[in-house]
């Protein structure tokens, strides 16, 4: 595959010029203070959610259940942006489960998230201090133990075994989008060796996929991971709501330098990896080479 030139430098220049211009005109409130409103909604949301146990109580205490902060900044900010889609590195692999067939890996093993993830956060602890990993053991262990106490005081469940169901079922009920979100935006897109990677802004372009907005979706994983990942890869500092402000700004402008913008639907990515799944989900990928691009 062959693009011309080796203007990914200028061309990202020109485009951060823009964007800033747009951040620049923009107020507080929209570079801030919507992000800073949903989250504090969604933390006043969950004492009504205790009162019927639905999933503001999942999602409440599940953040006391996940990995470091060191660990999401290494293992997302520092491979996964910085190496978008290069094999071995940020190419989402971890997501890959050769082993598990299309149809159990696709309907049955976000099931397995929830309970997973802990066991996972607490592995990782091997590598990290002493003291870093005494403190996210504590995390965790508050945020399950304050989840079970709730539910058996506060939401009315009458024996443990009615809690720790709730429990999972609150904490699975937006695992399957949470799985499949995570390969529909990367894995199917061209993947690069870090010897022959291309330039920034046609690593992005390429290798990051946007699906439309969804309501339930936004609301629960925010613009940036759904509707506006090509935004969020390329500008990983901006908020999630100018995410949104700058989206028409960047896919003009990648649409203006003939560079790829990325954008499919939901339904048709699940279509495309229940009917491609040995290829994207078992297969090692084929290696993209831009001449002239590295």
């Amino acid at each position: 595959m062959e693009l011309p030139g080796r203007r990914g430098e200028a061309l990202l220049g020109e485009l951060e010029t823009r964007v800033r211009a747009v951040v620049r005109a923009s107020s507080w409130w929209e570079r801030h203070g919507v992000d800073c409103a949903i989250l504090a909604l969604s933390l006043l949301a969950l004492p009504a959610g205790e009162e019927r146990g639905d999933r503001a109580t999942g999602l409440g205490w599940s953040v006391c259940t996940a990995f470091t902060a060191e660990y999401a900044n290494y293992g997302h900010v520092k491979m996964h942006h910085a190496y978008t889609n290069v094999l071995g590195l940020g190419d989402s692999s971890t997501w890959r489960l050769p082993y598990l067939n299309r149809y159990v890996y696709m309907f049955l093993a976000p099931f397995l998230i929830p309970i997973v993830t802990p066991l996972v956060a607490v592995e990782r602890l091997r590598k990290m201090e002493p003291a870093v990993a005494l403190r996210s053991l504590g995390l965790i262990s508050l945020g399950l133990c304050s989840h079970y106490w709730l539910l058996m005081n506060v939401s009315g469940c009458t024996s443990p075994g009615s809690a720790l169901a709730c429990m999972f079922i609150t904490r699975s009920l937006l695992a399957h989008p949470y799985l499949h979100v995570n390969i529909f935006q990367h894995i199917g897109l061209p993947m690069f060796s870090l010897d022959t990677k291309p330039q920034r802004i046609h690593m992005m372009s390429l290798g990051v996929l946007n699906l439309p907005r969804l309501p339930v979706l936004d609301w629960a994983f925010g613009h940036s991971i759904i509707s506006c990942h090509v935004e969020h890869h390329l500008f990983p500092r901006l908020s999630d709501n100018m995410c949104l402000k700058v989206k028409p700004v960047v896919s003009q402008f990648l649409q203006e330098k003939q560079l790829p913008y990325n954008e499919d639907s939901y339904l048709a990515r699940f279509r495309l990896f229940l009917s491609r799944y040995e290829e994207f989900m078992v297969q090692a990928p084929p290696i993209t080479e831009l001449v002239g691009l590295q």
